[in-house]
Parts: structure tokens; C-alpha cells; sequence
């Protein structure tokens, strides 16, 4: 997708899923969650880089951009980590992103959410969730470790979620429980 279509997509997307957000200039200039989105494309793109690019120290510049976005942003997302189509980060204000984690299209993730790593010093492979197109993950919530969330499922506000949640489910609690969703 073009750089200009897929920051307009952004830009809606926000629009769209918050009623709070008044018009497109107020929208490209206070959600700190779409600018944490847009830095991430640019330090994803370094963290990814190969050949020279990476000889050159692409990995530092992309980890020194993160910082100064999480500086500016209050929110953390590591260059490493995958992030979908469509992805809406209300307030965000504490919100951590670890290397490994992967966000289908369409997620919502709102304040204080930790998708976080688990595994000692040196561990390698999947140390973070993955979470599947159209996961909503409340407020304060915490996936942590190598889980994954199908599609469609809803992590409650405050739930700690250490184990796989199956598609179209809600999980609750602490440590979460994974219960099938209602139809609405």
C-alpha cells in the first residue's frame, strides 16, 4: 500500500473506532496511539534492514527512534515486533509492545496492556503473544509469554492471560479464563 493511503487508512481507522475523535487535523495531531503506530513503521523497517543498512547500525537507530517515540508517546512498542493493518491504540499511555509479539489486523488495544515476554536471559524464539485479527485487549490487561489469542477474542480489563485463548472467546480473571463470547 502506498506511504499516503496507508497513513490515511490510519488516520480513519482512529476516526472510525473513537467517537471521541473530532475531526481528522485534531485526530493527525493529539493520538499519541496513531503516532506510536507511525514510528513503529519507520523503526520496523530499519530493524528489518539487510545488507549494508544493517552493517551500518540500522538496529540502533531503529531501537533509538522507539526510545525517543515511547519518550514522546508513553508508549513502547520494540521495532521487532509485527503489528497488522487497522491497529487502534486508544489513550496507550503505558502500553509495551515486546520484540517477538505479532497483532493481527484490526486489534484494539487500550492503556496500561503489556504484551509482554516470558523466558530467561539468552532465550530465543516466540517470548511474546500473538494475537489474532480483531483481538480487543482492555485496559491494564497483560498477555504475556509465548500465547496466542484467536481471532475475534476480547482480554478483559485487568486479566493476565499466561495461556492460549481459543477464537471468539472473552478471558477474564487472574490468571484469565477463556469463556465463549455472546453473540451480541
Amino acid at each position: 500500500m502506498r506511504l499516503l493511503a496507508r497513513l490515511g487508512e490510519d488516520l480513519e481507522t482512529v476516526r472510525r473506532r473513537d467517537p471521541a475523535a473530532r475531526g481528522r487535523l485534531e485526530t493527525l495531531l493529539v493520538y499519541p496511539g496513531l503516532h506510536a503506530v507511525w514510528a513503529h513503521r519507520v523503526t520496523s523497517r530499519l530493524w528489518r534492514a539487510r545488507g549494508l543498512a544493517r552493517v551500518l547500525g540500522a538496529r540502533t537507530v531503529a531501537r533509538l527512534l522507539a526510545h525517543a517515540a515511547r519518550g514522546a508517546t508513553g508508549i513502547e512498542i520494540h521495532p521487532g515486533a509485527l503489528l497488522g493493518e487497522r491497529l487502534f491504540i486508544d489513550h496507550g499511555m503505558g502500553l509495551v509492545i515486546g520484540e517477538t509479539t505479532v497483532v493481527g489486523d484490526d486489534c484494539t488495544l487500550f492503556h496500561g496492556v503489556t504484551l509482554g515476554g516470558k523466558g530467561g536471559v539468552g532465550a530465543r524464539g516466540r517470548r511474546h503473544p500473538v494475537l489474532g485479527h480483531g483481538v480487543t485487549v482492555g485496559a491494564g490487561a497483560a498477555v504475556i509469554g509465548g500465547v496466542t489469542v484467536g481471532a475475534g477474542s476480547i482480554v478483559g480489563a485487568g486479566a493476565v492471560v499466561t495461556k492460549d485463548v481459543p477464537e471468539g472467546c472473552v478471558a477474564v480473571g487472574v490468571p484469565a479464563v477463556a469463556r465463549p463470547r455472546r453473540a451480541s
